[in-house]
């Protein structure tokens, strides 16, 4: 089952950067757009220079060690909050929109100004504008200093250094198209990009890119839920370095007390009315200091053969698999998907691209859905935790000093004399010492019968106390562990689950904080049970990363690494065989190749990660119009935009 500390905080550079150096000989000095196809993951940080000798690129790896101290200084250019908003004005989103969504006749309906989509209960108005206005944004880069010669193409500052930045995303032909637009926004206003398209592997990968805060100015998408959510995105004990183990994904390193506090507050009531106030505070400060540009509302468009039925994406649910058991081609026994990327491992608790995700899912099947932004209870548990038909409580409890407690601010910390706790009644007080009350939630969570893995081995209470133990366990490498930190106890019945969290900690997404569960059971070609395997291995066992068994509809019995990944049915699966013995995902070039093949017959899926949303659109357009395939056009709270990396290591 996919993990639920990774799905409630889901709520989802090869090259450090690049540095154009001088060198012996006659080597002209030139910024290039590298698109990187193979890259090789390490411990250590990675500087790769790229030096330009007229046509050809020769590549020197040079290996840094990361300092615990590292991403403490200030990033010369970025850190300057002129040069960020420069970046916004002189950014044109309807021409990126654009770029690849052909088919939309108004890009501006797809427009964002904060984190959260304008038509979303929590989007906040009246917060800071950045209107495409490439003037404005030339008048703050001369304030800031990068000024623009009358014969160059691209401002320096007073020590003669250019303006240069570098651009790091992935290879898909999506980000690489609307990429090249932003690349001559820049141009237009004297800032040079260099970009850099890395393998999804690598940019989301567990010790690389992204979570090693590899980049300058970095895309991506996050994955839209019907709960805002934010807190690991942007509190600001949520920024990952080597000094924590690189827990957190604020990596843009973004630190605003006031909107910290605010992230936390919103995700610590379940008062609607109060999360609305918390997140307005949270935008304006979000929008005030541009650390990352929202570009626009993705558009899902998924496609699939003509036949296939029991295939039913929704808005709000990013993982149209939740019930890949159901699909069926009348008279075929496989079903092939196409991917354009592959997943660097299948443990998901530490790589949560969406590769990765979706394919875990035909093994680990999915705990909930959020089909049209309501939460529900899927495959396992009969329904998820409620505080209307009595599975969550909320006790009032005595609390007293040193006990960990949240305080009124969203912070994990002893009980102390001064501090400000929300009491039994939801009220902000001063605690002054002795005993006070507090409310402590318990959720309690039921399983279906017959839940059985893969081996054919019934799941049990010591399959899910290890699930607690290796996802809490900080040498594991997850991203986060908000969750298992604010956790006081639980407890575990072959059938059951109950969590009890600390005292003041009430989180608006509690209804799916269920158990995730590991095959304590399972021996290893080592010869050891895989719950006597210390946390710290587990990311490099072929069983987790490449073999994990499960209890969703699927097993996997082959992965051709560049080829394809092969699942067959699970023979213990508790509803019974799916309706098609075996998925198969294919990797494929490109999207190009990849809707070819939809057309040919040769795959039978295609999601939207993989179709993208350029001119291939149209052309599946075209083909359902004729009658040979179906598309899938959704609305997506997903979302793209530009982070700004504030530190340097």
């Amino acid at each position: 089952m996919l993990k639920s500390t990774k799905w409630a905080l889901l709520a989802g550079t090869l090259l450090t950067s690049l540095i154009l150096s001088a060198c012996q000989g006659q080597t002209i000095e030139v910024p290039v757009t590298v698109v990187v196809r193979e890259t090789q993951q390490v411990e250590v940080e990675v500087v790769q220079t790229q030096i330009v000798n007229q046509t050809q690129i020769v590549n020197q790896t040079q290996v840094v060690e990361v300092e615990a101290a590292a991403f403490s200084r200030p990033h010369p250019v970025l850190s300057d909050l002129r040069v960020r908003q420069a970046i916004a004005y002189c950014t044109n989103r309807p021409e990126l929109i654009a770029s690849v969504y052909t088919f939309v006749d108004d890009p501006t309906t797809l427009l964002m100004d904060t984190n959260i989509p304008t038509d979303h209960w929590a989007h906040a108005d009246g917060v800071q504008q950045y209107a495409f206005d490439p003037d404005m944004g030339a008048a703050l880069l001369d304030e800031a200093g990068w000024t623009l010669g009358a014969e160059a193409n691209y401002r320096t500052n007073a020590d003669g250094n250019e303006l240069s930045l570098k651009f790091t995303t992935t290879t898909a032909a999506f980000r690489q198209t609307w990429a090249a637009v932003f690349e001559a926004n820049m141009a237009a206003c004297g800032i040079r990009v260099v970009r850099l398209h890395a393998p999804a592997s690598w940019w989301f990968g567990d010790t690389t890119g992204l979570s090693r805060r590899d980049f300058e100015l970095g895309a991506f998408a996050w994955v839209g839920d019907a709960d805002p959510g934010g807190e690991t995105l942007y509190a600001c004990d949520k920024i990952p370095g080597p000094d924590n183990g690189w827990a957190g994904q604020n990596t843009m390193g973004w630190c605003n007390e006031t909107a910290s506090i605010a992230i936390k507050a919103a995700n610590n009531t379940l008062d609607r009315d109060e999360r609305i106030r918390q997140y307005a505070i949270f935008q304006q400060e979000f929008a005030k200091d541009m650390v990352s540009l929202p570009l626009f509302n993705r558009v899902e468009v998924l496609a699939t053969s003509l036949d296939l039925t029991g295939f039913v994406p929704a808005p709000g649910e990013a993982y149209a698999s939740y019930n890949v058991y159901e699909w069926e081609i009348p008279g075929s026994d496989t079903i092939v998907l196409g991917y354009t990327q592959e997943p660097a491992s299948l443990w998901t608790l530490v790589e949560n691209a969406f590769v990765a995700v979706n394919a875990y899912s035909l093994i680990g099947g999915r705990g909930f859905t959020s089909l049209n932004y309501d939460y529900k209870a899927n495959l396992y548990w009969k329904s998820l935790a409620s505080l209307e038909d009595g599975t969550a409580v909320l006790n009032t409890v005595d609390v007293k000093e040193d006990d960990l407690v949240l305080d009124a601010d969203g912070n994990l910390v002893p009980l102390a004399a001064g501090m400000s706790i929300r009491n039994a009644a939801g009220e902000v007080v001063e605690y002054t010492g002795g005993t006070a009350q507090m409310q402590q939630m318990e959720l309690n969570f039921e399983l279906v019968d017959g839940i059985t893995f893969s081996d054919g081995q019934p799941l049990t209470a010591a399959d899910m106390e290890l699930g607690s133990k290796i996802d809490c366990d900080p040498t594991a490498g997850a991203i986060d562990y908000t969750v298992c930190e604010r956790t006081a106890s639980e407890a575990f019945t072959d059938t059951t689950y109950q969590r009890v969290l600390v005292p003041g900690y009430t989180p608006p997404v509690y209804y799916n904080l269920y158990a995730s569960w590991y095959p304590a059971h399972r021996v290893l070609s080592d010869g050891r049970l895989l719950a006597d395997v210390p946390a710290v291995e587990w990311a490099t066992l072929p069983e987790i990363a490449e073999s994990p068994i499960d209890t969703g509809p699927y097993m996997i019995t082959e992965w051709v690494k560049a080829q394809s990944m092969t699942f067959e049915a699970n023979p213990f699966f508790y509803l019974g065989a799916p309706k098609t013995p075996t998925v198969i995902i294919k990797f494929v070039a490109d999207t190009n190749q990849a809707v070819a093949q939809l057309l040919t017959g040769d795959v039978d899926v295609l999601f939207a990660e993989t179709l993208g949303a350029g001119a291939e659109v149209q052309t599946v357009r075209d083909a359902a119009d004729a009658g040979e395939v179906a598309i899938f056009i959704e609305p997506s709270a997903t979302w793209e935009h530009i982070d700004f990396n504030l530190n340097i290591p």
